[in-house]
């Protein structure tokens, strides 16, 4: 894995944003070999920034699994970003650091969470995460009150920690009706500069945060299944093809649709099984699967959207680094 700050540039492209697969057995172990399955996929793909978090189901791993993972994690390719995430908790998070800090992590994503919390509090614990395991953090900002309840307040510690060079990215994954008018997204771009912040929540919002904000990269959900077409959403975007996102955009929303219908972490998870990517195995609790109705449902749908990756792949597109 890269062991070098995260900078800037580093912000410019697509972050999957993975499921960890499990053994189908008592116990539901982790499965990495599987799980490296689905990395292969999504680098043959083009994509080098691989960011754990909630569709890796971390908010639930034990710490020994944690540690099992971030320990396959420190095996990446030296090209290849592996990022997990910690948290949410305060306590959970600084177990979680002294495992990343023996690893020599240099980045890793703290979790959004609803438990008490205010501005002021959040920015000396996440200060003391970060420096406890010499990491920078990536924020996840995923509602307008995670920050604590004062939305200014909350924006202004987000500033503060970037100032003070423990935020090294933002993860901003607030959803709106229209992604285009976005008055909170406005108010943190005031605040810090948009080099660092990247849109957070799939290829739905991706084009428009791209276009009417100038933010230089998106996560992925639904690009685990389909990279080479992601990757290539994000080159048009940077090339000024907005008319070539937006179709290249439209082939997610199928599966985007149901992610937000069902889940997206679940769906995401039974996507990469019922395609023969990897066999992604059981959610752990406190999450359930998905019904066999649904699957069923699900199942031409993820289907056509790795038919249309294969048929770009052949195309020999050149992907976004």
């Amino acid at each position: 894995m890269k062991r070098s700050p995260l900078t800037p540039a580093d912000l410019r492209g697509v972050f999957a944003v993975p499921p960890v697969c499990r053994r189908s057995a008592e116990g539901r172990a982790l499965d990495l070999g599987e799980s490296a399955r689905v990395v292969a996929h999504m680098a043959a793909g083009g994509l080098t920034r691989f960011l754990y978090g909630g569709n890796a189901f971390l908010y639930h791993l034990t710490l020994a699994e944690y540690q099992q993972l971030a320990e396959w994690l420190a095996s990446f390719s030296d090209d290849h970003w592996a990022i997990p995430s910690v948290g949410p908790s305060y306590g959970r998070a600084m177990d979680q650091a002294e495992v990343l800090r023996r690893l020599g992590f240099p980045v890793a994503m703290a979790l959004p969470c609803g438990d008490p919390r205010d501005a002021a509090g959040l920015a000396v614990g996440l200060r003391e995460i970060a420096d406890s395991a010499g990491l920078g953090l990536i924020l996840y900002l995923k509602s307008e009150d995670g920050f604590g309840a004062d939305r200014d307040a909350g924006l202004d510690a987000v500033a503060r920690l970037v100032d003070a060079k423990v935020c090294a990215g933002i993860k901003y994954a607030v959803v709106t009706p229209d992604p285009e008018q976005d008055p909170y997204l406005e108010a943190l771009l005031r605040r810090v500069d948009r080099s660092l912040v990247i849109s957070g929540i799939g290829e739905r919002p991706a084009v428009a945060h791209l276009r009417r904000f100038g933010l230089p990269g998106y996560t992925t959900g639904s690009g685990c299944l389909a990279p080479r077409l992601t990757s290539e959403l994000f080159a048009a975007c940077r090339s000024g093809d907005f008319a070539k996102a937006i179709e290249l955009r439209a082939r997610f929303i199928p599966l985007e649709d149901r992610r937000d219908a069902w889940g997206p972490a679940r769906v995401l998870h039974a996507a990469l099984e019922l395609t023969g990517i990897a066999a992604a195995g059981p959610i752990p609790p406190f999450v359930t699967a998905l019904s066999e109705a649904q699957r069923r449902e699900l199942l031409p749908v993820a289907r056509h959207l790795l038919e249309q990756e294969v048929a770009a792949r052949r195309e020999k597109a050149p992907a976004a680094r």
